[in-house]
C-alpha cells in the first residue's frame, strides 16, 4: 500500500507540473507496481462515442453498440447498461447529482433513463429528422434542449415528453450543446463555424459570436457561468484552436489556445483547485490532450 501511494504521488506530481500532453499510445501510465491496477470488462462492445459526469463517483457513456452505460470511475466497473436505441448513441448527458440520464442517437431520437429503473427508458423524445448531435439538460432536469444535423434546436418537457419549441436556422448543423449553470441560456456550436447563445425561455438566439474559420466541434461553460469555450476543426496545424468567449456584457473573444495539429474534438473547463489557477483541457485528433492556463493560454 505504501509503495502504491508513493507511486501514485509521483504520477500525480508528474501530471500536475511537468506533462503538457498525453498521447493515445500509452506514454503516460504503468508507473505503479505490477498488478496494482484493477481490470474490468469493457463498458461497451464497440467504440465509446460520448461520456459525461453523473455523480461524484459515477459517469455515463454511450457507444456505437447502441447502449448507454453507467460506470464507477473509482472501481472501473460498469454498474448499469441501458438498451433501447436502434442505432449508435451520439451524445449522453445528465443533470449533475440527478438520477436521470439522457442519450441521443443516430436513430433520430433522444431517450431518458432512470438510474434505478429496471425496465426501458422512462421517456422518449422523437421529432428530429436527422441524427441528434446536441444534448443539454437544465440544472433541475425539468427541461431538455436537443440539436440535430437537420438544422433545428428543440426544447422538451422531461416529465411529459412534450416538445415545447422548435427553431430552425439554415445551415445550422448542430455539433454540441451545453446549458449555462443557473441561467436559462444554452450554448450551441455548429458546422456553420459559429457559436450561438440561445435563450431557452422563448427558444430564440440571444447572441451569436463572430464566425471562426473552421467548423466549431464542441463547447463548454465555466461553472460560474461567466465564460464559454468552443473548439475548431483543422488539419496540418491550421485551425484546431480553442476559443474562450465572455458571456457577460462584452460577449467578446477573450483568448485562444493554439497548439493542436489536427481537429480539436472537445474542450472542457477543469475544476479549480485551491492553489491552482483556472485551467482548461482540450483533446484532438492528433492523439493528444493538452492542459492550458485559462488566463494566459500557456500550456501546463
Amino acid at each position: 500500500c505504501l509503495l502504491l501511494a508513493r507511486a501514485m504521488g509521483k504520477l500525480q506530481s508528474k501530471i500536475s507540473f511537468h506533462t503538457t500532453k498525453y498521447r493515445a499510445d500509452g506514454s503516460v501510465g504503468q508507473t505503479g507496481p505490477a498488478g496494482a491496477s484493477q481490470q474490468h470488462s469493457p463498458a461497451h462492445t464497440d467504440a465509446v462515442t460520448s461520456v459525461a459526469a453523473l455523480k461524484p463517483d459515477l459517469c455515463v457513456s454511450g457507444g456505437r453498440d447502441k447502449s448507454v452505460a453507467v460506470s464507477s470511475w473509482r472501481s472501473g466497473a460498469a454498474l448499469r447498461r441501458f438498451l433501447g436505441h436502434e442505432r449508435e448513441v451520439t451524445k449522453v448527458t445528465s443533470a449533475l447529482d440527478s438520477n436521470r440520464v439522457f442519450s441521443a442517437s443516430r436513430d433520430k431520437t433522444v431517450m431518458m433513463w432512470e438510474l434505478h429503473r429496471t425496465s426501458g427508458p422512462s421517456q422518449h423524445f422523437p421529432g428530429h429528422d436527422l441524427v441528434v448531435t446536441g444534448l443539454a439538460v437544465s440544472p433541475d432536469a425539468s427541461q431538455l434542449c436537443t440539436g440535430s444535423r437537420d438544422n433545428t434546436v428543440c426544447k422538451w418537457d422531461t416529465e411529459t415528453g412534450e416538445c415545447l419549441g422548435r427553431a430552425a436556422i439554415s445551415r445550422n448543423l448542430v455539433t454540441h450543446l451545453c446549458w449555462v449553470p443557473g441561467e436559462p441560456y444554452v450554448i450551441q456550436t455548429s458546422e456553420d463555424k459559429t457559436t450561438r447563445v440561445w435563450d431557452s425561455r422563448e427558444l430564440q438566439v440571444a447572441h451569436t459570436f463572430p464566425a471562426k474559420q473552421h467548423i466549431q466541434t464542441c463547447c463548454d461553460v465555466s461553472q460560474d457561468g461567466r465564460y464559454c469555450l468552443s473548439c475548431s476543426s483543422g488539419s496540418a496545424g491550421h485551425g484546431a484552436e480553442a476559443t474562450l468567449w465572455d458571456l457577460r456584457q462584452t460577449r467578446g473573444r477573450v483568448c485562444e489556445y493554439k497548439g493542436h495539429f489536427q481537429t480539436t474534438t472537445s474542450c472542457v473547463f477543469l475544476p479549480r483547485g485551491p492553489t491552482l489557477p483556472p485551467s482548461i483541457a482540450t483533446s484532438s485528433s492528433d492523439s493528444t490532450v493538452k492542459v492550458w492556463d485559462q488566463d494566459t493560454a500557456g500550456r501546463r
